[in-house]
């Protein structure tokens, strides 16, 4: 259990999409609801039945939809065999479901919810919770995408406010860019012939939950299954981490990059353009920035006037929408084409396109998520740029890296008097996957783990365990490692400082199972030590709590003019 058990005044419900096509739905009803429920069968591809006697007064627009043949008007009261006569003959003439639209009132509709609920045929009856199986929406349609809203019987009208408020919060074209990408999948699968190891592989088939706990697995050279379905996991990684903006604006030249990508990896120049002639008086500069956790609050005033005036960005995936949005319309934008196992491709198409920029005479912005310094393999690239004499052209710019900042923002103290005086920065996943050496135990530490999540069974195991070289090491030759009791408290920290951060406390012991079932919402990071639970314990009995949602800069900073 990591939380209490719903009671009968806090329930949620289990939001499910039906497919109705050829379902028979039962329309008990004459009023405009009625009708209602009758365009909305219509819509899902079922056919709605009519239940009304013949004397009785239909709606205009009921009316209309029997007369023009897409209602059938059963012209009788209701009777208890229509839920067993009416329905579709491949399962036994029981009805799909039932929609009652004359309210709780009726003693017809409590008898109708009784009788449902006994045969397990879903009900719903107006504006009486109590007596549904089942409750509609307040949806949002836009082609193939469907955005749903409920209050659980609080209020028809809040849920259908906050859909509204959503709808405009998103992108214009974003369902035709759902069925282009949709299209784009399929034929991925066609053509590389791995739909099973698709799915197996952390593919979006469950719109339910997040990524798996795998999403970010590395794939070694020796994985050669996982190497031939890169395009697979590449769509994966840009339905993830492109801005929506963008994703709704894919266009049809995207999606054939998207299908031909990797293709060229190979080539010694990754961008396909042979590379201008270092002309010294010709060269621009090239601008390493952090773009901080998340949040574009959290920006320095240096990297958002970098943003403003560069006239190419090379972005990488993990840069949250919110800080893209800040780019100029005008400024071309590239996101790397990071996935594991393909990161050191991916680095070098950014290196040369960094490079051509700059011998262009261009201001190139290289925008990195956190810190360059800090895991962002910014040292590696400012070696390579002076390696190509391009030394003199490269600026960094320091971001607030989320090591520090992602504690804080979970309301984790790394440092605090009489608990921890040391914070420790460490990798979980070294070059090319290989684990790094696990730091010892430290009662008064607290050690924040980055790239580690999609290893994160390997490094709690390395970390409560001797590793097959200690085990082999005798007192004599090199003291045993202290490793770290299971019960130590931890936390996992993902998106901190966007809208959409979660945080899981829990412990060593209980973090893998944790991660399993909640899934992954990377970009994320591990903090282990007794600060974890300093300001915010467990409740007990509890293995694990999720918060979610960041609010961190309710005061005001939300649309600071950070150019004045």
């Amino acid at each position: 259990m990591k939380g209490p058990k719903p009671t009968m005044n806090s329930y949620i419900s289990l939001l499910t999409a039906t497919d109705a096509r050829s379902h028979v739905h039962l329309i008990v009803g004459t009023n405009p609801l009625a009708a209602a429920r009758c365009g909305q069968s219509l819509s899902a591809g079922a056919s709605p039945i009519l239940i009304a006697p013949e004397t009785a007064e239909l709606y205009y627009a009921l009316q209309k939809r029997v007369d023009d043949g897409e209602v059938k008007w059963v012209k009788s009261k209701f009777q208890d065999e229509h839920l067993f006569t009416l329905g579709r003959e491949e399962i036994d003439r029981v009805v799909d479901a039932v929609f009652v639209t004359s309210g709780a009132r009726d003693p017809l509709s409590a008898h109708i919810s009784s009788l449902c609920k006994r045969n397990r045929i879903p009900v719903n009856v107006v504006d009486a919770p109590q007596l549904c199986s089942f409750s509609l929406l307040s949806t949002h349609v836009d082609g193939p995408l469907q955005i749903g809203i409920t209050t659980n019987g609080r209020g028809c009208k809040l849920a259908s406010r906050i859909r509204r408020e959503v709808a405009a919060s998103l992108p214009p074209n974003l369902g035709s860019a759902c069925s282009r990408l949709g299209d784009v999948r399929r034929k991925i699968q066609e053509e590389d012939h791995l739909l099973h190891m698709a799915l197996a592989d952390g593919d979006d088939v469950d719109d339910s939950i997040d990524q798996s706990a795998s999403f970010n697995k590395l794939v070694t050279e020796a994985d050669l299954d996982a190497v031939k379905n890169r395009r697979m996991r590449w769509l994966s990684q840009i339905c993830e981490y492109w801005p929506l903006k963008r994703l709704a604006a894919i266009t049809d030249e995207d999606v054939a990059n998207i299908l031909k990508s990797y293709d060229d990896l190979g080539s010694s120049n990754p961008i396909g353009k042979s590379s201008p002639a270092n002309n010294a008086s010709n060269r621009g500069r090239i601008i390493l920035a952090g773009s901080g956790p998340g949040h574009p609050d959290l920006l320095t005033r240096a990297t958002y006037k970098a943003i403003q005036s560069a006239d190419l960005v090379l972005v990488d995936k993990l840069v949250p929408a919110g800080v893209l949005d800040l780019i100029p319309r005008r400024t071309p934008v590239h996101i790397a084409r990071k996935f594991p196992g393909n990161a050191d491709a991916a680095q070098a198409e950014l290196e040369e396109m960094a490079m051509a920029g700059a011998r262009e005479g261009k201001t190139v912005l290289r925008l990195k998520q956190g810190d360059p310094y800090i895991y962002g393999r910014g040292g590696e690239e400012v070696e390579h740029f002076r390696s190509q004499g391009l030394g003199d052209k490269v600026v960094v710019l320091p971001g607030v890296t989320s090591a520090l900042s992602a504690p804080l923002f979970a309301g984790i103290p790394p440092t605090q008097r009489d608990v921890a005086d040391q914070v420790l920065v460490c990798t979980g996943t070294g070059k090319k996957g290989k684990a790094p050496a696990p730091p010892e135990y430290v009662p008064s530490r607290t050690v924040v783990f980055l790239m580690a999540l999609h290893r994160i069974a390997g490094l709690v195991e390395e970390l409560t365990g001797h590793l097959e070289t200690e085990k082999n090491t005798t007192a004599d030759e090199a003291p045993r490692r202290a490793l770290w009791p299971r019960n130590t408290p931890c936390a996992v920290v993902e998106r901190a400082s966007c809208p959409d951060q979660r945080v899981i406390r829990t412990t060593l012991d209980r973090v893998v199972e944790a991660v399993e079932q909640e899934g992954s919402r990377p970009p994320g990071l591990l903090v282990v030590g007794r600060a974890c639970e300093l300001l915010n314990k467990l409740e007990k009995g509890r293995a694990w709590s999720v918060e979610e949602g960041f609010r961190g800069l309710d005061f005001g900073l939300e649309g600071l003019d950070l150019g004045a």
